[in-house]
């Protein structure tokens, strides 16, 4: 029985390259696993590294052809969604889980990047995705607070 032969330079640049996808959604699976148990440290990270992997075994598998490529990113695009539409939560006229939803569509195109090896794209989703998540859901919670506050005022005063 022959063995198969490891190539162990790409196996180094595809562990380097796996692992940067692991590390560059950090920020953002604990930002979402702060703010809610639905999805974050275990579902962020591994949604980024299986969307790297994809990237790297069709590379390995089919070269740069370019209308492979868009079919690989084709179905990436539509299982991560898929995924994401699992975060996504309706109690009687509430939504939530949006943000998360789309930050799993976010970490996967980050995983995706990685893979092709355009750290660049990368890097800036990781920065984007994790600074709208920590920055505007402040925001959004002020919001919705003032609106649920003018909500029961309005329900009070219609009591009356």
């Amino acid at each position: 029985m022959d063995w198969p032969t490891i190539d162990w330079a790409r196996l180094l640049e595809n562990l380097l390259k796996i692992a940067g996808a692991y590390l560059l959604v950090l920020p953002v699976a604990w930002e979402r696993e702060r703010a809610t148990r639905i999805m974050g440290l275990r579902t962020f990270p591994l949604v980024a590294v299986a969307s790297c992997a994809y990237v790297l075994v069709a590379v390995a598998v089919v070269g740069m052809a370019t209308d492979a490529h868009s079919r690989i990113i084709q179905g990436l695009m539509t299982g991560v969604g898929f995924i994401g539409g699992g975060a996504i939560l309706k109690e009687g006229a509430n939504v939530r889980g949006t943000a998360t939803a789309a930050s799993v569509w976010s970490v996967g195109a980050l995983g995706g990047a990685v893979g092709y090896g355009r750290w660049e794209i990368a890097i800036v989703l990781s920065l984007v995705t994790f600074l709208t998540l920590r920055l505007l859901t402040p925001v959004v919670e002020s919001r919705r607070s003032a609106l649920d506050q003018r909500a029961e005022e309005s329900d009070d005063s219609a009591a009356k």
